[in-house]
């Protein structure tokens, strides 16, 4: 499976973006996906996920409330919503597939494939 996140970009603090993370290669609908971004200098760190089946969801504490990961099966792409962007927003986003994975999970080690990494920046 290949992953592919979408473009990401330069925003304003407050305002709102979204990622996608497109599959080729495999269907999706067998995997979790899982979203994660790293600042330079940084490790990367768990940000929000989604299970491959019942569309159970987690979210790191920095974000909860403010980003909402969702899935669209028929377009094989899961979705990173993220509303009222801070500073601290700013890192680069991977998406990661986990397949079939009983939870969704934020460990990263239970990752099978991870998409190429997508630069959100947040201007204050």
């Amino acid at each position: 499976v290949q992953l592919q996140a979408s473009e990401g970009g330069l925003v304003q603090a407050g305002g709102s973006l979204r990622l996608s993370c497109a599959a080729s290669g495999g269907n999706l609908i067998s995997y979790g996906v899982g979203w994660f971004r790293q600042t330079p200098g940084n490790e990367r760190k768990f940000v929000a996920a989604i299970a491959w089946r019942g569309g159970s969801t987690i979210y790191a504490d920095s974000v909860k409330g403010r980003f909402t990961v969702s899935r669209d099966n028929a377009k094989n792409t899961v979705y990173l919503q993220m509303n009222s962007l801070k500073f601290e927003d700013t890192a680069v986003y991977y998406c990661a597939a986990d397949y079939r994975g009983p939870v969704p999970t934020s460990d990263m080690t239970e990752y099978d494939y991870w998409g190429q990494g997508t630069q959100v920046t947040v201007s204050s």
